[in-house]
């Protein structure tokens, strides 16, 4: 706020012939120094001239108080009317033009008091020409309080949407950030920071005033709210995979161990390559698939005195004295099973396949089981279960005798037959 106050120097001075006192008008004093009435700054003299938020401005004969955010432009101090100038005499020429206009030839032309410097505007206002006279306005942005001008705050009339900032004789408007000045000035319009290069690595999104960042799946945002950083799946869990879990960029994939191929996305399977072809069994061997790979086995395994009746089938012909002791006949079977099976666990089922009225038929264990992890349940007269009583854990091999002994009490009759079961254990609990 800028206040210019034009203030005449006006004060009166009584001093009786052969008298020393002296007295002036009310806001001055006298100088013994100068001989004339100073004026009395009362801001400095009165306590708390102005209270509140009121600033106090010292003028000629008198002070104001104004708002802390005014400042005054004083006129200057008019100079002391000379004797020439209150000399009844005038030396001035005889103007035969009314005020305002001065003579050109036979004409009366206006004076323009305003460029010839003759007006009596406060420094505040501007001078303005008019036909024979002159008037005293104030500029844009200011209203006239008495004779001075004082800025108008804007501000306190809510031109602007959001901040308003008050300058003399004027005022602008702010946005807040995220938010740029509309057309008209006054308004505010969202930026769409998505558009002007924000600082996302993957996906922006725009909202009213700001912007968010996020990421695609598979990654989280960083600290910085802006770049996007991988997921490692692999480490929130162990069973993401069933074998391996490889980190990728975004995402994660599984890997399945040799002789296995991926079902689905985290199982795996184990590949047959006896029926994929991709074994190398060679003539005369027969290719059996195992948890994790094949195993290659002789199309012919009787050993003497068994003789190969047909395929995986030997008997002992009991012609031979040492049959006598033996099995008579002996089938050889493969199986598989997986590492760390839960115990116990029912793996493999003896059927007999010829019964003879009167028989009594047992199952046993004959050999191949030194630890004792295996044992037989019989079901009834003609079958049996194999069991496994204790966990394994591959890559293991064993060669199980299992052996049903027929016995015809009334024939005084017995016989046996055996089942050489190969039970392989892959390296894997799958």
């Amino acid at each position: 706020m800028c206040l210019g106050l034009l203030l005449i120097h006006g004060s009166i001075a009584q001093s009786p012939e052969g008298d020393a006192y002296t007295e002036c008008t009310d806001g001055y004093e006298w100088d013994v120094h100068s001989q004339h009435c100073k004026d009395i700054n009362e801001c400095a003299t009165i306590p708390q001239a102005c209270q509140g938020e009121m600033k106090c401005f010292n003028h000629y004969g008198g002070y104001l108080c104004l708002p802390r955010s005014a400042s005054v432009i004083t006129a200057p101090e008019p100079s002391r009317p000379s004797a020439a100038n209150t000399s009844p005499e005038s030396n001035e020429a005889f103007n035969p033009c009314p005020v305002g206009y001065e003579a050109q030839g036979e004409v009366c032309v206006d004076v323009d008091e305003c460029e010839m410097d003759l007006h009596d505007c406060q420094p505040s206002q501007q001078c303005h020409n008019t036909v024979g006279a002159y008037s005293c306005q104030c500029p844009d942005g200011y209203n006239k309080i008495g004779i001075e001008c004082v800025d108008i705050d804007e501000c306190r009339y809510r031109y602007c949407q959001h901040r308003c900032i008050n300058v003399p004789g004027s005022f602008s408007c702010v946005c807040e950030p995220g938010f740029q000045l509309s057309g008209n000035n006054r308004s505010c319009g969202d930026v769409n920071e998505c558009e002007m290069g924000a600082p996302c690595q993957q996906r922006c999104y725009n909202t009213y005033g700001t912007f968010l960042c996020r990421c695609d799946q598979g990654f989280e945002l960083g600290p910085d709210g802006a770049s996007c950083n991988d997921i490692d799946e692999c480490s929130y869990s162990s069973y993401m995979c069933q074998f391996h879990c490889v980190n990728e960029p975004g995402k994660f994939s599984c890997a399945c161990p040799e002789g296995y191929q991926l079902q689905g996305t985290r199982l795996c399977q184990d590949v047959n390559e006896c029926e994929t072809g991709t074994h190398q069994c060679g003539e005369g061997q027969t290719c059996v698939n195992i948890h994790g790979g094949y195993h290659c086995v002789e199309s012919n395994r009787c050993q003497e005195p068994y003789v190969q009746v047909s395929d995986n089938r030997c008997i002992c012909p009991v012609v031979k004295l040492e049959c006598k002791e033996l099995p008579f006949s002996i089938v050889h079977r493969y199986m598989s099973i997986t590492s760390e099976r839960s115990v116990p666990s029912d793996i493999f089922q003896i059927q007999a396949t010829s019964v003879y009225p009167g028989a009594y038929n047992t199952f046993r264990i004959r050999s191949g089981d030194d630890n004792g992890e295996f044992y037989i349940r019989q079901i009834n007269n003609i079958s049996a279960m194999l069991v496994l009583s204790r966990a394994v854990t591959g890559p293991k091999e064993y060669i199980l005798d299992l052996e049903m002994v027929s016995v015809n009490p009334l024939m005084s009759y017995q016989t046996s037959s055996a089942l050489r079961l190969s039970v392989f254990v892959g390296p894997y609990a799958f």
